[in-house]
């Protein structure tokens, strides 16, 4: 599908949460006593605690916390440039500002992943379904926010993210169906597509 087709054919995401679902992000002095200098085989037999657990990395979600339900469908992914990849650790860091899960910022990025491609989308004038932007492709008139909100990365996270709160169950659902609670498209499985990609998305920058 063509790029104008998948904006005019998504563009009624968020009508759903028209009334009242977003809101603004939420919107020693030290004295070290002196201490004998280590000889030299106490400083390579004694590691600084504090030095060893910087060096040991952080541990990646697991696939099984990630993509508890398995995917369905067969899967798409395309290759991301640097602000697409600035917009999934906004995601994330919106993500983990909201108190919520890994398996949240799966269902977050695929759902951009679908609606514009990670691309923070301003208007397109004639190209422009109604009035949708920014990642989540939302829509002013329908309650989202202002534009200038609606095309901040974290302030459309946080809306889509409190769009998802209000979906019971949502953690239990397959990833395409609580998307699709929230954006209401008129093609509701296409998000289940863009599962995989998200995941490999969050397992590398969850823990960056």
């Amino acid at each position: 599908m063509n790029t104008i087709m998948l904006r005019s054919a998504l563009g009624i995401a968020g009508l759903a949460f028209g009334v009242g679902v977003v809101a603004g992000p939420q919107t020693f002095d030290t004295t070290t006593a002196s201490t004998p200098t280590p000889s030299t085989s106490d400083s390579a037999t004694s590691a600084d605690p504090a030095t060893s657990a910087a060096a040991v990395p952080a541990e990646k979600p697991d696939k099984g916390t990630l993509i508890p339900h398995g995917t369905q469908g067969e899967q798409s992914r395309i290759d991301l440039g640097g602000e697409q990849t600035d917009n999934v650790k906004a995601i994330i860091g919106a993500t983990k500002k909201a108190d919520m899960d890994e398996r949240a910022a799966v269902v977050a990025i695929a759902t951009s992943l679908q609606e514009s491609k990670l691309e923070n989308l301003g208007h397109l004038g004639a190209r422009n379904d109604h009035d949708s932007q920014g990642l989540f492709q939302q829509r002013p008139s329908s309650g989202w926010g202002t534009v200038e909100q609606i095309t901040d990365p974290e302030y459309s996270t946080t809306a889509f993210l409190k769009g998802l709160k209000q979906v019971e169950g949502w953690q239990e659902l397959p990833l395409t169906e609580a998307a699709q609670k929230v954006q209401v498209s008129a093609y509701p499985f296409h998000y289940a597509q863009w599962e995989t990609q998200a995941a490999d998305l969050v397992a590398e920058h969850w823990s960056s």
